[in-house]
C-alpha cells in the first residue's frame, strides 16, 4: 500500500507543479497580449461549462466517479501506515517498537546459524513469523522440528506483549530425488 500512496503522491505533485507552471505561463501571456490565450483556451472552456446542465446524467456520472476515486484514495492512504512490531514497554513513559524486517532478520540469522540449514527466508509481522528453510544434508522430518524449535525460542525470548504464531516450511533436495 505504501508504494501505491508514494506513486500517487508523486503523480499528484507533478500534476500540481505542471498546473502551476501552466498558470504562470498563461498569466505572463495575458499580461503581454491581453485577450489572447497562450496554451489553454480558457474562454472557450468557460463558455462550454456555462452551457452544461448540472442535473444531466453524464455530469452526475462524472461526479460519482470522482467521489468513488476519492474514496479509493482515502482507503489507500489509510492502509499505508507503518506496521511496526511493538515490544514490551520497559517503563510507563517509554514505547519500544521494531520493524517487521528487523524481527525477520533476527529470526533468519538464528535459523541460518543452525547446523544443516542451507538457506532460510523469513517474513515477519506483528501476528505471524513465517520461515521457509532448506537443507542439503537433512531430511524434512529432521529439519522441521529443529527450525521450529529455534524459531520459537527466538520469538519467545523477545519482549513481545503477544507471541506471534510461528509457521515453518522446509524443503530438502535429498527427498526430491
Amino acid at each position: 500500500m505504501r508504494l501505491i500512496v508514494r506513486l500517487l503522491s508523486t503523480l499528484l505533485g507533478l500534476a500540481l507543479a505542471g498546473a502551476g507552471g501552466l498558470l504562470a505561463v498563461e498569466f505572463a501571456w495575458a499580461a503581454w497580449k491581453p485577450g489572447q490565450y497562450a496554451l489553454v483556451p480558457w474562454r472557450d472552456w468557460a463558455d462550454r461549462l456555462g452551457s452544461v446542465d448540472w442535473t444531466a446524467t453524464p455530469t452526475r456520472l462524472v461526479a460519482g466517479a470522482l467521489v468513488l476515486l476519492g474514496l479509493i484514495l482515502l482507503w489507500a492512504a489509510s492502509g499505508a501506515r507503518r506496521r511496526d512490531v511493538r515490544l514490551a514497554d520497559p517503563a510507563p513513559e517509554v514505547t519500544v517498537t521494531t520493524s517487521p524486517r528487523s524481527l525477520a532478520r533476527l529470526v533468519g540469522t538464528r535459523v541460518r546459524a543452525e547446523d544443516g540449514v542451507h538457506a532460510a527466508t523469513v517474513t515477519a509481522s506483528r501476528a505471524k513469523v513465517r520461515v521457509r528453510a532448506s537443507s542439503r544434508l537433512l531430511a524434512k522430518d529432521e529439519l522441521r522440528p529443529k527450525v521450529l524449535e529455534v524459531t520459537r525460542t527466538v520469538v519467545t525470548d523477545l519482549p513481545l506483549p503477544r507471541t506471534p504464531k510461528v509457521s515453518v516450511v522446509v524443503a530438502s533436495p535429498k527427498e526430491r530425488r
